[in-house]
């Protein structure tokens, strides 16, 4: 089965210092989840509940967790979910896989999948006009 997500974003900054908070929102940074209109960090807030639940949790519980609307937790893991980071399992969200680590390496398998379907492709069209 294929996966096919909408938009995986990588940003290179600096690496924080070996705090967990930090490390964690360095790297959702990185993945390019937060923008600059996520002034309360709603977006953060939400992906670090889901990394330390482990296991699915539902949008109430985290609606109610972090004291924010359904409808802000719902339109924030919409975006979790287009990026492949999170998935839903039994109308409950959890990480793709069993921790971050297997997570990124999804991911990274989703890119290195993407850019040999656009290889192949490209080697398509040079074929086609003989270059």
């Amino acid at each position: 089965m294929i996966t096919r997500f909408k938009r995986i974003t990588i940003v290179r900054i600096r690496a924080p210092a070996q705090e967990i908070t930090p490390e964690i929102q360095w790297l959702s940074e990185s993945l390019g989840l937060f923008s600059e209109r996520d002034k309360d960090r709603s977006c953060f807030r939400l992906f670090l509940a889901i990394v330390q639940a482990k296991r699915p949790v539902s949008s109430d519980e985290l609606a109610y967790k972090l004291n924010l609307s359904r409808a802000t937790v719902i339109h924030h893991l919409t975006k979790l979910i287009a990026s492949g980071i999170v998935v839903i399992e039994d109308s409950k969200y959890a990480l793709r896989a069993k921790n971050l680590e297997s997570t990124l390496k999804k991911m990274k398998q989703d890119v290195l999948s993407a850019y040999e379907e656009m290889e192949d492709i490209a080697k398509k069209i040079d074929k086609e006009l003989h270059i």
